[in-house]
Parts: C-alpha cells; structure tokens; sequence
C-alpha cells in the first residue's frame, strides 16, 4: 500500500484541484481530505456519508452552580483569565464562578484543586469525521468546530480510516489532500507518508512557503516533488523555483498552466480532467503521469 500526500506553503495555490484531478485519475485510491480547518474536496466529490463519529479533542473544565461555594481558588488557579464571577447565584452564595468555554484550555488544574469539587473536568466534542463514498471512491474526511484546537490530532484518525479503509477494500494508494502550511496538521498530514507533493505558485510568497515546506519534509526525511500551478503567469519566478528546486535536491515534475476551465470545472462540481481533455487537464494529466511513477517506485506501509 502507497501514501501520497499534497500539500502546499499557503491555502489557495489549487492544491486541492489537483488532489481532486488525481482522484479521477488514480482509478481506485482512498481519498482523505486531511485539511480539517477548511476541508473544501467534497465540493468537488460531493460525498455519501455512510458512517460518522464524533471526534474529541480534550477536555474542558465546566462549574456546576448548585454546588460551587464561592471560594474563587479556580480563578486564583486559572493562568488563561477562563475564570469569572458571574454565574447564577445558589444555597450558599450570591453569585458563583463559570468558565468560558472559547479562553478554557483544558488544562484541569481548577478542577483537581477545587475545593468543593464543584467542577467537572470531562471530554467535549470538538468536531466529527465522516467515511463517504465518492464517485472517485472511497473517502475519508472531517470538519472541526469553529475555534476548536488539535487539529493534527483529528489529522491522525483520518489518515488511520483512511488506510484501515484501503485494506478493507484492497486497494493499494491512499491520495491525501494535506493542509497547506507547516504547522501541526501538515506534521501529521506527512509524517511516515511514502510521498508528498508540494503544490507551489510562482509569486515570492509561493517560492517563500515552498522553501519552509521542503524543509519540513527534508527533517523526517520523506521523498518529496514539487509541481508549479498556474505556471505560466510568472515564467521569471517559475524558473527562480525550478533552481530553488534544484539546489535542494527537489525534482519539479510538472507545471500546470493557467486555464478558466479550473473553475468552470469547479462551479460544476467537477476535477478539471472530468471538464475537458486539453490545456491544464493535460497538463495535469502529465503530472499524475509522472508522480504515480514515483509512488510505485517507493517502499510500500504496512497497516498495522
């Protein structure tokens, strides 16, 4: 079984419309939307839910009213301001302490030292992950509640359902649209991956981010190509990439051009190479050529 994952430096360089592309051209992949902030792959899949479970995050700390006796040690305790003085009133005392779920970190320390033990310290939902079917196959995917934290954390058991899905099923790719950036949930998006595809645009910010994320996957290690959208609106940049690219021991192997039928494919609810044959379908159809021979090319995971 073989794992490519793309990602990018910054939302909005089409990764994902390649990751979509891919998915029609894989012909019998799991596919696992990986970028749970903002997952947008089933814009374009348009999945069935056949199964989904609640994902917790943590834990949060809540006051019970009738029981807190006032005493304030919680918010003495509390180093993120979460505490304050103005829940309902009961038995004891005028007005009692609550915490506010959005400044509470869940760190528990109000709750293993209050003194009543007034309050409770339990697991919260911080947001759901779905195993769909797409016309493309398979596919694993999650949303995380708004302000809700351990976003790498919700990666993780995506990519577990995803791969226990591919055995289930025999098959043999697991393509994954990773979350662009480098923080948490691209480290858990890429790491112990056979491939990762970095999706970069020919600005300076494009070239700036695809440098921090060839670094980050330099550190654990993970073969890594490069592929340049819309590549032709900046042949100067594109080539700065391409040497950028070069030094790093990075293989550019493929450049997609600018073409509407990006987004009229989109507002249809199509990957591109669904949409037409030529311009940046081709294009893009050349790059699927070129990194599949490199995936079937690399060691295959084993499930556990």
């Amino acid at each position: 079984m073989k794992e490519l994952v793309v990602v990018s430096g910054k939302g909005g360089t089409g990764k994902t419309s390649i990751v979509a592309s891919f998915a029609v051209l894989a012909e019998g992949a799991v596919l696992a939307d990986c970028d749970v902030d903002a997952s947008d792959l089933h814009l374009v899949l348009e999945p069935t839910i056949l199964r989904e479970v609640e994902f917790s995050g943590g834990s949060r700390a809540r006051i019970l009213s009738d029981v807190c006796v006032g005493c304030a040690k919680c918010r003495q305790l509390c180093r993120f301001d979460a505490v304050h003085c103005d829940g309902p009133g009961n038995d004891f005392v005028e007005k009692t302490y609550r915490v506010d779920p959005i400044a509470c970190e869940g760190c528990g320390v109000c709750a293993h030292f209050c003194p009543a033990e007034a309050i409770e310290f339990a697991p919260v939902a911080s947001g759901r992950w779905y195993v769909s079917e797409t016309r493309c196959g398979p596919m694993v995917h999650a949303k995380l509640g708004i302000a809700q934290e351990n976003s790498g954390k919700l990666v993780s058991v995506v990519r577990q359902e995803a791969k226990k899905t591919a055995g289930e099923r025999g098959l043999d790719v697991v393509l994954v649209d990773g979350a662009p950036g480098i923080g948490c949930p691209v480290i858990a998006s890429i790491t112990a991956s056979n491939l990762v595809l970095i999706v970069t645009e020919p600005t300076l910010s494009g070239l700036h981010d695809l440098e921090r994320v060839a670094e980050l996957t330099r550190h654990f290690g993970i073969e890594t190509l490069v592929a340049i959208n819309k590549a032709d609106l900046n042949t100067d940049v594109c080539g700065e990439i391409k040497c950028r690219a070069s030094e790093r021991g990075l293989s550019v192997v493929g450049k997609v051009r600018y073409d509407r039928s990006v987004t009229e494919a989109q507002m249809s609810r199509q990957a591109v190479v669904e949409y037409t044959a030529g311009g940046a379908a081709a294009d893009v159809r050349h790059l699927w050529s070129e990194v599949s021979k490199k995936l079937n090319r690399s060691s295959p995971f084993v499930v556990l």
